[in-house]
């Protein structure tokens, strides 16, 4: 009682727990939410893939024109760079050829690291050539492993509870990322670059109706019945394979969606926000009058006016 200045008559509290027992899940952002909020993550889903399609964290979808090193992510937590560049072979197509993450430092949870991806080499260790970081009461901040040597890599940072997901389908990487809207939010007006945020540029943005290779029909509907048999539902998944495999004409290109249809299956917890509907780069231009019918239209406009004011 003297220790913690206790009154000797009346009811009591338990002693406060140490310090150290209190923050023993800060490096646990699921463990640690809970004990501070009573609450699990919020989780976003962004997904990289293709020609390059990008499916947004506000589950925007887009397919982008965009070459050289582009910015998916960049937050307090983590930073995203995406490298594109056109398919050998194919006139229109292009591709992801190399991905890079940085997990920034936390004072708690470990230093810097660094994971590098290129086309045909997908390493299962970070750029130091270690598995695992960030080692605290036997647990690890950062963990590395795969399912398929070369070609695929699962990326856990358990002290921002975000999971990526970085693969080789075809002849394109592709990337998939889970994370809390908390550490996806954590960034300032000069992070004013995120494909996975905003999606691309809208100079960069081109329609997924409308694949730029001009395939005859016959190509076309060859296409669509390739995708159909791997993606039975008609969403943007769908659309994206059918894009890809008309700009490319390779037909593996279309491992691509389906990997990436996959990973978001696994990584969204509403079924129901899965699969998105098809949609175009955005609204469509009309279509400019002739200028006699515009001129006639200007006439019939002023008669109108005129016998009105009669």
């Amino acid at each position: 009682l003297i220790q913690y200045r206790c009154p000797r008559a009346g009811p009591t509290a338990p002693p406060p727990r140490p310090q150290e027992t209190l923050s023993r899940d800060a490096c646990l952002y699921e463990s640690s939410l809970l004990a501070r909020e009573g609450r699990a993550p919020d989780y976003l889903h962004c997904g990289v893939f293709g020609d390059p399609h990008i499916r947004t964290f506000n589950n925007e979808f887009q397919t982008c024109a965009v070459q050289g090193a582009w910015p998916l992510v960049d937050n307090d937590f983590l930073y995203i760079q995406a490298t594109s560049a056109p398919t050998r072979g194919a006139e229109h197509a292009t591709a992801l050829t190399k991905i890079s993450i940085i997990f920034k430092s936390s004072r708690q949870c470990g230093e810097q690291q660094l994971y590098q991806a290129e086309l045909d080499n997908v390493p299962a260790a970070f750029a130091d050539g270690s598995v695992s970081s960030g080692e605290r009461r036997g647990r690890h901040s950062l963990t590395v492993r795969t399912q398929s040597l070369g070609r695929h890599a699962e990326i856990r940072a358990a002290h921002i509870g975000t999971l990526l997901v970085v693969r080789q389908s075809g002849r394109s990487l592709g990337l998939s990322l889970r994370s809390p809207r908390g550490v996806v939010e954590a960034f300032g007006p000069e992070q004013d670059l995120q494909l996975c945020v905003w999606g691309c540029p809208a100079s960069q943005r081109l329609d997924t109706m409308r694949p730029p290779s001009a395939a005859d029909p016959a190509a076309a509907a060859d296409a669509r019945a390739a995708c159909a048999e791997l993606l039975p539902a008609r969403d943007v998944y769908f659309q994206a394979c059918v894009f890809d495999l008309i700009a490319s004409g390779d037909l593996n290109s279309s491992v691509a969606a389906v990997s990436a249809l996959q990973d978001a299956a696994h990584m969204i917890s509403d079924t129901q926000s899965i699969h998105l509907p098809p949609v175009g780069a955005g609204p469509r231009h009309a279509t400019p009058l002739p200028l006699p019918l515009l001129l006639l239209l200007g006439m019939l406009g002023t008669l109108t006016t005129e016998m009105v004011n009669l």
